[in-house]
């Protein structure tokens, strides 16, 4: 919880400091609409990196394009604005580079899943030891309102005037069939449950994968109303416990399917997120608003599997051998090679 240093107004002796939300903040003026959830998450996310004990020149922020990709300017972390869709590509670079860094992407609904789609489902069945987090407002904000990958069917926008025709996607179905490690799901203006959740991710050695629902006010005001405004459409998971929310539960069915059954008819599903099989965590990621009438949040899969960086290091030292360092001639001249003239 403390770096050495006098920049941020600590002891001047070189001694440790305790970092407060307020050193995460950068000098940059915060530029969202009013009302963005984006504030929300800024917020929680400062408030929060103090307790990972890590020093702000060993944390860096990721962001592709679109609203969220502001993030890296108003953290006071390193950080990198890339391109369109790529931030998962770059922060496996830097990853493996430095794995002693801790790296975070920040991404919208449309830069993850649409041209960074590829880019992502391979950050994560790598496992890179990276933390996403898929800000998911169901629209394209920054280039004024156009339907996006998560926009549900029929969603009349400027680029679909007549309604939708595409089956939206499912985030965290999307993660979870591409083998990530570590899947969950929070809401911008739940700071507990928010915070809960970046803590396990933290906490996961591997690619970790937050989905965060989030508003946007001016294009695509109330998206999330149903579980944003109203507490007991909430289906918080907990590792140990029943899955169920109100007077109403989950149970599995002789066919391997969830239905939906009053609580005191016993029987519940129990949530285990650490379950190798990725196929109750899916099923569960299928559980959402407009089947159930609530909203699945927290952790849904939790497990261990070899990090990258370590079988990229593993490799490393396989190939630099006893001498101690590599040969950068031997290289490139082995193998097939010829000249020419």
């Amino acid at each position: 919880m403390s770096e050495r240093g006098s920049g941020n107004g600590g002891a001047g002796d070189g001694g440790l400091v305790q970092l407060t939300a307020k050193d995460f903040k950068s000098d940059q003026e915060v530029r969202w609409c009013p009302g963005c959830g984006d504030y929300a998450i800024l917020a929680v996310l400062q408030g929060f990196m103090p307790e990972l004990g890590i020093p702000r020149e060993n944390l860096v922020f990721i962001s592709g394009i679109g609203c969220a990709a502001r993030f890296p300017y108003y953290m006071q972390t390193y950080g990198m604005h890339s391109i369109h869709g790529r931030a998962p590509a770059i922060a496996t670079g830097l990853a493996v580079a430095r794995p002693d860094l801790s790296v975070w992407v920040v991404s919208g609904d449309g830069d993850a899943l649409s041209i960074g789609g590829n880019h992502l489902i391979h950050a994560l069945r790598r496992n890179v030891n990276v933390k996403i987090l898929l800000f998911n407002n169901r629209i394209y904000g920054l280039t004024k309102g156009q339907y996006s990958p998560t926009s549900e069917r029929g969603k009349v926008t400027k680029s679909t005037p007549l309604g939708s025709l595409d089956h939206p996607f499912n985030p965290l179905s999307i993660a979870i069939a591409a083998e990530a490690s570590f899947v969950a799901r929070a809401i911008d203006t739940d700071k507990k449950g928010l915070v809960d959740v970046l803590r396990a991710a933290a906490a996961h050695r591997g690619s970790a994968f937050v989905e965060i629902l989030q508003n946007c006010n001016i294009y695509n005001d109330g998206a999330w109303d149903g579980v944003r405004e109203h507490k007991e459409n909430r289906l918080y998971l907990t590792e140990g416990d029943e899955v169920r929310w109100g007077d109403l539960g989950i149970r599995m069915t002789p066919d391997g399917t969830l239905e939906v059954v009053p609580a005191d008819e016993g029987g519940l599903l129990v949530h285990d997120p650490a379950r190798d099989d990725p196929g109750l965590a899916f099923a569960l990621a299928r559980l959402t608003w407009e089947t159930i009438g609530a909203v699945p949040l927290g952790v849904f899969r939790a497990v261990r599997r070899g990090v990258y960086e370590d079988g990229i290091q593993a490799q490393l030292q396989a190939a630099v051998g006893e001498r101690g360092e590599g040969d950068l001639h031997a290289l490139l001249t082995g193998g097939d090679t010829w000249e020419i003239g």
